[in-house]
C-alpha cells in the first residue's frame, strides 16, 4: 500500500473506529458511576484523609483506591453534569480503539487486518465500556505493551521513560490494578530467562567444572591428559548444541524462542517501578490493597470477581476458538513470550470474568500477529487484492455502511436510555426522603445495587458498592491468628437480603430506623406482613418502611 493509499485507510480507520465506540458506549449511568462523583468532589473540597464520609457508620476507615479518576469525573460532572460524562466515555472508548489499530498497525505492518481485529475487540469489549476507571487504565495497560515491544525491537532507551510514567498513573487512577502492570512484563522477562538457561547448557558445563576440579586436585600426567581430551570432547558438545539450538530459532516447529539482550534493561524497569506505589497519597494502600480484597468475601459475592464459567461467556469462547484454530490448523509459529502471555491471560480469566476484559485486549495483540503471519505464508496475494479493494472509493463505502449499520443495531436498544435509569435507581424515593425526613439523624438500611445513587443524592447510606469500605480486611485489625477483626457489614447486608439472618435482630443491632428496598425482594415480602413496619412511600419499584420500635 502506498503511502497516500495508508493516510486515507488510516482516516477512514480512525472514523470506524469514533463510530463504533459511540455505538457501544452506555448513556445510563453506571453504579460506581454516583459515588464517584461524590468522592471526587469530597477531595476537591476537603482533600484525602482516608476516612469515609458517605456511609452513617462511624469511623469507617476508606483507601480512596481511584481518588485521580474521581476527581477527574468530578471536574467532567460539575462542567457539564451527566452529558459530560457520557461524552468522556466516548473519548475514552475512542482513545482506546484508535490506539489497539494503532498499536496493531506498528507491531503486525498491516493496516487492514488491524482494523478489522481492532473492530472486533471494541465490539467485544463492549460490556466493560462504561464511566469506570477501568477504561482509562485499559488505555495505560495496552501502552505497557507497545512500549516493552517497541524497545526490545528498537532498543531505544527512549521508550523506557514511559514505563516508569505508567505505573504511577496506575497506583493513583485505579490501585486495585496496579499489580496487574507487573504481570505484563513477567512473559518477556521468562522468555529470556529461558533462553539464557537453554543457550548456557549448564549440564555440559558442569561437567566441564567437575572435570577442571579434577585437573587441580591430581598431579598424574596421564590423568590430566585424559581429562583434558574429555574437556575437548564437552566443549565440542557445547558448540554443537550452540549450532543445534540456532537452527531450531531458524526453523522453529511452533514455539519460537528469540534471546533478546534488551531485556536485562525490562527487567531494571521492573524493578524500579515496584517503588512507584509509594508515589500516591495512599500511603501503602497500592502494596496491600489486592491482597486485601482475595482475603475478603467480597469477591465471591460480586458477579465481575466470579469465577469464569465458559459455556456462559461466548466472548471468550470465540477468543479461545480463533486461537486454537490458528494454532493447531496452521503452520503458524508463536512467540514464547505470547504462549505465555495467552496462558497466563486465560488462566486469569478463569479465575475472574472481570479478567477477560485483559484477555480479549492484550491477547488481540497477539492475534494479529499470527494472523498477518498466517497470510503472508498461505495466501498473500488474495488479502492484497483485499486490502486494494478496501482502499478504494467503492470499498470504503461498503465498510462506513457496514460498521454504520451495526452501530444503528447497538443503538437502537439504547434510543429511549436516560442518564439515571428509575427503574434501577430509587430517583423519586431518594426524593421523598429528602423532602420529609432528617437524613442526618435517621439510620437508613439500603440495598447494595443502589447505595451508590444515595450517596450522589447525599444520602448517608448502610452499604454502596465501595465493597471493601465494609469488610473487616480493610475497617478492622489483624489478631493473633493473622486473621482481620473488624465490622462485616458487607456479610450483614448479604445475610440480611438473603433472609439468611433475622432481620429485625441485626437492625435492632445497627439501630436501624428506616429501611429502603426493591418492591420485589424477599426482606419486602416479610416486612409488609409486620406491625412494626410503618409503610412511608410506594412506587413500581422501591418502598420505604418506617421502623416503629427504633431509638431514634
Amino acid at each position: 500500500m502506498d503511502k497516500s493509499k495508508k493516510i486515507k485507510f488510516n482516516i477512514l480507520a480512525v472514523c470506524l473506529i469514533i463510530l463504533l465506540a459511540f455505538a457501544i458506549s452506555p448513556v445510563t449511568m453506571q453504579n460506581d458511576t454516583y459515588y464517584t462523583i461524590k468522592i471526587g468532589e469530597e477531595i476537591i473540597q476537603n482533600g484525602i484523609d482516608m476516612q469515609d464520609h458517605f456511609s452513617w457508620h462511624e469511623n469507617l476507615p476508606y483507601t480512596y483506591p481511584h481518588w485521580l479518576y474521581d476527581v477527574i469525573i468530578y471536574l467532567i460532572y460539575s462542567f457539564s453534569g451527566f452529558a459530560g460524562i457520557y461524552i468522556s466515555t466516548v473519548v475514552f472508548a475512542s482513545i482506546l480503539g484508535i490506539l489497539v489499530y494503532y498499536i496493531n498497525n506498528k507491531l503486525s505492518k498491516n493496516n487492514f487486518i488491524s482494523l478489522v481485529i481492532t473492530l472486533l475487540v471494541l465490539y467485544l469489549l463492549k460490556d466493560f465500556i462504561t464511566a469506570r476507571a477501568q477504561l482509562v487504565t485499559f488505555i495505560l495497560f495496552i501502552l505497557t505493551i507497545f512500549f516493552i515491544e517497541m524497545f526490545t525491537n528498537t532498543k531505544k532507551k527512549k521508550y523506557l521513560i514511559p514505563l516508569v510514567i505508567i505505573p504511577i498513573l496506575i497506583a493513583n487512577v485505579h490501585v486495585a490494578v496496579w499489580p496487574f502492570y507487573f504481570i505484563l512484563f513477567l512473559p518477556y522477562i521468562a522468555e529470556w530467562f529461558i533462553s539464557f538457561v537453554i543457550e548456557l547448557d549448564i549440564l555440559v558445563r558442569v561437567k566441564i567444572l567437575i572435570i577442571i576440579l579434577k585437573e587441580r586436585l591430581t598431579n598424574k600426567n596421564e590423568k590430566i591428559t585424559k581429562l583434558n581430551e574429555k574437556k575437548k570432547k564437552l566443549l565440542e558438545e557445547l558448540n554443537e548444541d550452540k549450532i543445534k539450538l540456532q537452527k531450531r530459532r531458524e526453523k522453529p516447529y511452533r514455539i519460537k524462542l528469540d534471546k533478546n539482550m534488551a531485556i536485562k534493561w525490562i527487567v531494571i524497569i521492573f524493578i524500579i517501578t515496584i517503588f512507584t506505589g509509594l508515589l500516591t497519597p495512599l500511603g501503602d494502600v497500592p502494596y496491600t490493597y489486592l491482597a486485601k480484597t482475595m482475603k475478603g468475601n467480597t469477591t465471591q459475592n460480586i458477579s465481575e470477581h466470579l469465577p469464569l464459567v465458559l459455556i456462559n461467556n461466548k466472548n471468550v469462547m470465540i477468543v479461545i476458538t480463533m486461537f486454537l484454530a490458528i494454532l493447531i490448523f496452521t503452520d503458524t509459529k508463536i512467540r514464547l513470550k505470547d504462549l505465555f502471555m495467552l496462558i497466563g491471560l486465560i488462566l486469569l480469566s478463569f479465575m475472574s470474568r472481570r479478567q477477560t476484559s485483559m484477555l480479549i485486549l492484550i491477547g488481540n495483540f497477539i492475534f494479529v500477529k499470527l494472523v498477518v503471519q498466517m497470510i503472508n505464508k498461505y495466501d498473500n496475494k488474495t488479502y492484497k487484492k483485499i486490502e486494494d479493494f478496501m482502499t478504494g472509493i467503492f470499498g470504503q463505502a461498503i465498510s462506513v455502511i457496514l460498521i454504520l449499520c451495526i452501530s444503528l443495531l447497538l443503538l437502537k436498544p439504547k434510543m429511549n436510555d436516560k442518564f439515571v435509569d428509575e427503574n434501577s435507581y430509587p430517583v423519586r424515593a431518594c426524593d421523598f426522603i429528602l423532602e420529609n425526613l432528617d437524613i442526618n439523624n435517621i439510620k437508613l438500611y439500603n440495598e447494595y445495587n443502589y447505595g451508590s445513587y444515595l450517596v450522589y443524592r447525599g444520602i448517608p447510606v448502610f452499604i454502596d458498592s465501595r465493597a471493601d469500605l465494609y469488610s473487616p480486611e480493610f475497617n478492622g485489625t489483624r489478631n493473633n491468628e493473622n486473621k482481620y477483626e473488624g465490622r462485616d457489614i458487607f456479610s450483614d447486608f448479604l445475610n440480611i437480603s438473603n433472609i439468611g439472618t433475622f432481620y429485625e435482630s441485626k437492625f435492632r443491632e445497627y439501630g436501624i430506623t428506616h429501611v429502603l428496598m426493591g418492591k420485589n425482594t424477599k426482606l419486602n415480602l416479610l416486612i409488609s406482613r409486620e406491625d412494626n413496619y410503618k409503610l412511608l412511600y410506594e412506587d413500581n419499584n422501591f418502598v420505604i418502611y418506617e421502623r416503629l420500635n427504633a431509638n431514634f
